[in-house]
């Protein structure tokens, strides 16, 4: 059996090639399906896709890289040499180890960050309901999971951690020298809209506004935090009303553009925004950026700011590095067993041959009313030169040196002496 992992992430692309590979987690079934079917084996898979990466796990008899590269090139819409230039390939042991980096928050842009497990979580979840998990990568992910929870419970590793949404609070803070005279809109209400909001709710700022596409959803996630509800529809017309806009929707298109930040502008008499956003693909028109009254964060612009703490999760790291290796080693060991299953159904049905064989035999004999000694005598010889047939065979046949080979294997399966 073989495991491979293809993807991208923060460190080997922009933000923009990444937006192209975005899978949407109700999306995934049907997408593996489209994978699974471009390829010769159907292998078993799982897509990972989060706003820093995009990674597609496989396992099959045999290693099939070229059409999961096609595959994937083909979906955001760019050529297989381009996704080559900007993309990781791994292999068995180096798949896995790979997998349990990232369960463990050692892949991430911020060291040590919790929310990647709950994500490859759902991405595993996904993949099963889809019907797409097989024995090899349900092993893989468990043992991930199983990883990560060590090096949580075991090491530093997420201590002083700084998430994207304490990022952003920390520069809105630089912007703004009072945070509780600012309004402050959240556009979506996935996970990344909460941790955000939960953040931001910790300062107190003047109000709190979701915008949702489903008012019931927004509802819910402005009701935890004292904030109001709004459409989405209606951004465009309110959007100068807020100081802090951060957005994280599932859209593939950008819903804020350059012309409604401009006007919101000049409404607000070019009082300064502070805008983040956390999607990808984007939410907003990158060239808001060049808006003098603007300061628009996206994912990657964060990367310096939640570094901050990274030299005190350092020590952190060679530990959890010696317990993931140890994963690896165990996971390669259970793989190598794996191999040898069919070797060892066939032996056992050899073996059921034999004896059917040898009891049919001394049931005749004993329905002839033969001697039960003799019967089980016969019995005992029958099935243990079955046995040492095929090795009194090869003891007698080929060279010198098949001979010799031949000797030393069966010394070793048949001669060993209980220490």
């Amino acid at each position: 059996m073989a495991v491979w992992a293809l993807g991208i992430n923060h460190t080997t692309a922009p933000l923009d090639l990444r937006g192209r590979f975005a899978f949407a987690i109700d999306q995934i079934a049907p997408t593996l399906q489209s994978l699974r079917g471009a390829m010769p084996r159907s292998p078993e898979a799982a897509i990972l896709s989060t706003c820093n990466r995009t990674e597609i796990y496989c396992a099959a008899s045999q290693l099939e890289i070229e059409p999961t590269i096609e595959w994937l090139a083909h979906s955001g819409g760019v050529a297989p040499a381009q996704l080559r230039a900007h993309s990781y390939l791994l292999q068995d042991g180096h798949a896995a180890r790979h997998a349990f980096r990232v369960a463990s928050g050692l892949d991430s842009m911020v060291l040590g960050e919790a929310q990647i497990l709950g994500q490859m979580k759902d991405a595993v979840r996904a993949a099963d309901e889809a019907g797409a998990l097989g024995t090899t990568l349900n092993q893989l992910f468990q043992r991930s999971f199983a990883v990560a929870k060590e090096v949580r419970t075991s090491t530093e590793i997420g201590a002083h951690s700084i998430s994207m949404s304490a990022a952003a609070v920390r520069l809105a803070g630089q912007l703004f020298e009072d945070l509780t005279k600012v309004r402050v809109l959240f556009v979506g209400a996935g996970e990344m809209i909460e941790l955000a909001a939960t953040h931001f709710a910790a300062k107190n700022p003047k109000s709190i506004m979701v915008a949702n596409r489903t008012l019931e959803r927004g509802e819910k996630l402005a009701s935890r935090f004292g904030g109001e509800v709004m459409r989405l529809v209606d951004l465009p017309s309110r959007l100068h009303e807020f100081d802090v806009v951060v957005s994280s929707t599932a859209s593939q298109l950008p819903i804020i553009g350059l012309g409604a930040v401009e006007r919101a502008l000049k409404v607000r008499k070019h009082r300064p925004m502070f805008m983040v956003d956390l999607a990808v693909p984007r939410d907003i028109e990158p060239e808001v950026k060049a808006l003098e009254d603007v300061y628009l964060y996206t994912v990657d612009d964060l990367a310096s700011v939640v570094q901050t703490g990274q030299a005190n999760r350092q020590a952190a790291v060679a530990q959890a590095e010696a317990i993931i290796d140890a994963g690896v080693q165990s996971f390669m060991h259970w793989m190598d067993q794996r191999r040898a299953v069919p070797l060892i159904q066939q032996l056992n049905a050899q073996a059921d041959e034999w004896r059917a064989v040898e009891i049919a035999r001394a049931r005749k004999a004993l329905s002839k009313g033969a001697d039960v000694d003799a019967v089980l005598e016969a019995l005992s010889k029958g099935l243990t030169q079955k046995m040492l047939h095929g090795a009194m065979a090869e003891l007698h046949a080929g060279d010198a040196d098949a001979r010799q080979r031949a000797s030393q294997a069966i010394e070793h399966f048949f001669l060993r002496k209980e220490r």
